[in-house]
């Protein structure tokens, strides 16, 4: 099992630039506690979740550590020309010393969309047929030339190419099958929802079996409290978790996102069953005292052998996730 960080430079103080500092020195301070892995998400046009631009993230992120593999969860595939995000990758692999994981989803927030002028019901195979040319441009030491139902081009070859061999590709799914049948046969790993239940992930899994003969690698997000009771650990992540999916259901929209107000958590709580279901996020969080996260975490190591666990510590106050941090690297690692 690998042990990870998820990233989203969630912007509780309205500081916007203190926001996105505070993720990244989570991210050191989880490359200090040895953990395996950090994942930045990539959202627009929020004044939220702020991180539009997950390979300067990466860039900075690659500077200040040592060991920890550093991915994207995942690249807004449709709206990039993927000549330039190849090269982008190549770069990050290159600068990173060969620790990059390269994530790709399909987006589709309203005003994502409009501005990038992409059609929706077009982002799903977009974002294969993107993929594929990325994988092959990567990868291929002869020059690439495509035409395909979304974009041609003539005979490139990227320079530099990834430090990597392979750099290891995953595909953003809810468990929509048309996008593991993809993921399998290419022998791309899944990246799974925070709000994905185990039985979505099981079912997926056991369709990418049936496909490619083997189990995929699924980076499976997940919401991380810790506290000495369950009662405390409840109430520290349930508001950050209803806040969440309020912000990501305005971001969605096209809408402002509400301010966070730990003292209107009950009007938050109002809007939250007017605006979205934040219920599945809550569920399948690991949260509670270190022997409830433990138990929680073992009974997803036995169903999914290749799982890359990433965690997103849920509290509005940066200090007290890392030290949540912290209590998961001596309470409950050891145990796993």
């Amino acid at each position: 099992m690998k042990i990870g960080l998820f990233c989203l430079s969630e912007n509780y103080s309205g500081n916007v630039q203190e926001s996105i500092m505070e993720q990244l020195r989570l991210v050191e301070l989880a490359d200090e506690l040895g953990f395996d892995e950090v994942w930045f998400a990539e959202h627009h046009f929020n004044a939220f979740s702020v991180i539009p631009d997950p390979a300067a993230m990466i860039g900075y992120a690659a500077g200040r550590t040592g060991s920890i593999r550093l991915g994207t969860a995942g690249f807004l595939t449709p709206f990039y020309h993927p000549v330039r995000l190849a090269e982008t990758i190549a770069i990050l692999d290159n600068i990173s010393e060969g620790r990059l994981n390269a994530g790709f989803a399909k987006g589709g927030f309203a005003p994502d969309t409009k501005h990038f002028s992409r059609d929706p019901n077009e982002l799903r195979a977009l974002m294969f047929e993107t993929v594929e040319v990325i994988d092959d441009l990567l990868h291929n030491i002869t020059p690439t030339s495509y035409q395909g139902k979304y974009m041609e081009f003539n005979t490139v070859r990227i320079q530099p190419k990834p430090l990597q061999k392979k750099v290891p590709f995953f595909v953003a799914t809810f468990a929509n099958p048309e996008t593991i049948r993809f993921a399998a046969h290419r022998g791309y790993g899944l990246l799974m929802s925070q709000g994905a239940t185990l039985e979505e992930c099981l079912e997926g899994q056991k369709l990418y079996f049936s496909i490619a003969g083997v189990n995929p690698e699924i980076v499976l997000m997940r919401v991380f409290c810790i506290a000495d009771s369950a009662e405390v650990a409840y109430s520290i992540s349930r508001p950050c978790i209803d806040h969440f999916v309020k912000c990501m259901r305005a971001a969605s929209s096209d809408i402002p996102p509400p301010k966070f107000n730990r003292e209107q958590y009950d009007a938050i709580l109002t809007e939250r069953e007017a605006f979205f279901d934040g219920q599945k996020f809550f569920d399948n969080g690991i949260i509670g005292t270190p022997e409830d996260c433990l138990k929680t975490i073992n009974t997803i190591r036995k169903e999914l052998p290749n799982v890359h666990l990433i965690l997103k510590p849920s509290s509005s106050d940066p200090g007290q996730n890392r030290l949540m941090l912290s209590q998961f690297n001596t309470q409950i690692r050891p145990y796993i």
